[in-house]
């Protein structure tokens, strides 16, 4: 995807003037946009926006606090149409509001992807529907309740967790013995049993558990709201509180959950949301590498 970066310009006074930069205008359902502002004042405390109700903390660039960048994520129920996205700053003891548009619009995603599994992990019996909603409460809890302020990342890049090709996107509408259970909520890569799997970056492990649907996972915190993990394994070289280096491997592909064969289901959740995790790479490496 090809980011158009859309810069507004804001004079406050004739001696100070903040430049907010959008990531761009058209976000497809599903993904993440980006905002940095930037002053020739400092700014402090730390500027916020909200987006439909949501109210996200802008997060200093390099220490900086005249520069602040957020990641926001667009939920793939999303109704595709105009929001507003509001601004809110202080700057010489002045508090700011500026409002920015963008545009929901359709991502386009295939619809008829076809699985076969056995009946049971289709539809579930009472025991397993009482351990899917435990493993969520769970899960909810201990990784997607929690945010962490600190950049977990240290400033690097994401890597994706293994070299091999993708067999099904991001997005996908998912129909599971002949009924739409689903949309997709990672990229599934090849790998067959034992496969070495690596962190896609510096974090700390928030979670390991054997799920009904993802089978064993590893769940990452990366700072500022962003948990990546990873699906369907045999096994973890890694624990619930572990510091991670980005291409640390974290254990071996599987074959384990809702599943019809090995392979990895990487995926991203930001604040909260599930986000396409290739779309997220590519826009906070660009980011990373304009802003720092």
């Amino acid at each position: 995807m090809k980011y158009i970066f859309v810069l507004l310009v804001f004079s406050v006074s004739l001696f100070s003037k903040v430049d907010i930069t959008l990531s761009h205008a058209k976000v497809k359902h599903g993904t993440t946009f980006a905002i940095v502002l930037q002053s020739d004042k400092d700014i402090s405390p730390s500027p916020h926006l909200i987006y439909q109700n949501k109210k996200y903390q802008m997060f200093p660039i390099s220490n900086s606090i005249k520069s602040y960048r957020v990641f926001v994520p667009v939920d793939y129920y999303s109704k595709k149409q105009k929001e507003y996205v509001e601004i809110n700053y202080k700057l010489q003891d002045k508090f700011i509001t500026k409002n920015i548009e963008i545009e929901i619009v359709d991502g386009d995603y295939k619809q008829n992807e076809i699985i076969k599994v056995a009946q049971g992990k289709v539809t579930l019996s009472t025991k397993n529907k009482q351990r899917s909603k435990k493993e969520y409460a769970q899960v909810y809890k201990e990784v997607y309740s929690k945010i962490t302020s600190d950049d977990l990342t240290n400033n690097e890049e994401y890597i994706y967790p293994i070299d091999s090709k993708i067999t099904s996107a991001f997005g996908n509408a998912r129909i599971y013995n002949g009924i739409t259970k689903s949309y997709h909520t990672g990229t599934d890569f090849r790998a067959k049993v034992g496969t070495s799997i690596y962190a896609s970056n510096n974090g700390i492990v928030s979670l390991t558990m054997d799920r009904f649907y993802l089978g064993k996972v590893v769940y990452i915190d990366h700072g500022r709201g962003a948990f990546s993990y990873y699906s369907h394994m045999s096994s973890f070289t890694v624990k619930k509180g572990d510091k991670v280096l980005k291409g640390q491997k974290i254990g071996e592909s599987g074959v384990t959950g809702r599943i019809t064969g090995p392979h990895l289901h990487y995926a991203m959740r930001l604040y909260n949301t599930t986000v396409d995790p290739l779309q997220y790479t590519e826009l906070y490496n660009k980011i990373l590498k304009l802003y720092q």
